[in-house]
């Protein structure tokens, strides 16, 4: 059923992504689930002069008036660590044809660097975070939603890989966050926002029967803009 809406929603924006208006996707699934997998092969695959991604991680709230150590005690997986509000503007900015710069976050400290990334409008922008889901206000920004599932095993192993190389952080600490913010707010929030999607992938980056569906609609989409382009 999922894939069916899926489909229905791409014809749908075939007939309304006009040269005024960009093709609002969303990407949501667990953490490790495989989201960035998905989202880069996407980009790969249509090229990434016809996409802009903005990753909702990207937008944690600033937490360098907090001591250190206190900084590490805020639960990063409830929708309220995250600046939606500033989200949901750059996309309505970006649709409008209006670049946006976007924030960079260093996750060693918690804190919003003074850095932030140009990011210009292309036809397709493409959201990507575990929580986007869960914010009304900002699903409905999107045209179309997918939803990438994973087994939990799975998605702790990925989590815990990333965490330790990417953000310095020990084993303990990670199993530690898993078992306090991280499975209760999956239970809570991400795993009950599924069914707001259009569809469903499972196994993330290594369903390509899946990918393979979604780069096709969103090629043929840009074939159609195009062609307006030359009429």
């Amino acid at each position: 059923m999922a894939l069916l809406l899926f489909l229905a929603s791409f014809q749908y924006n075939a007939g309304v992504n006009t040269l005024s208006r960009p093709l609002i996707i969303g990407l949501a699934g667990g953490t490790g689930s495989g989201k960035t997998t998905v989202a880069n092969a996407i980009v790969e695959r249509v090229g990434a002069q016809h996409i802009t991604v903005l990753p909702h991680d990207a937008y944690y709230k600033d937490l360098s008036r907090m001591p250190l150590g206190a900084r590490g005690e805020v639960n990063f997986d409830h929708p309220d660590s995250l600046d939606t509000e500033l989200l949901i503007n750059h996309i309505k900015q970006l649709k409008e044809n209006i670049a946006v710069e976007l924030p960079v976050y260093d996750f060693r400290t918690h804190s919003r660097t003074k850095n932030t990334l140009h990011v210009e409008p292309q036809p397709i922008i493409l959201v990507e975070g575990i929580l986007i889901f869960t914010e009304p206000e900002l699903r409905k920004l999107f045209d179309v939603k997918i939803f990438v599932d994973t087994d939990a095993d799975i998605r702790f192993i990925r989590r815990l890989k990333r965490d330790i190389a990417e953000r310095g952080r020990s084993t303990d600490s990670v199993i530690d966050q898993y078992l306090a913010t991280v499975r209760p707010m999956h239970m809570e929030f991400v795993e009950p926002s599924k069914r707001y999607a259009d569809v469903i992938i499972p196994e993330g980056g290594f369903n390509l029967v899946a990918l393979d569906m979604i780069v096709a609609r969103i090629r043929a989409l840009l074939a159609d803009r195009d062609r307006q382009t030359e009429e």
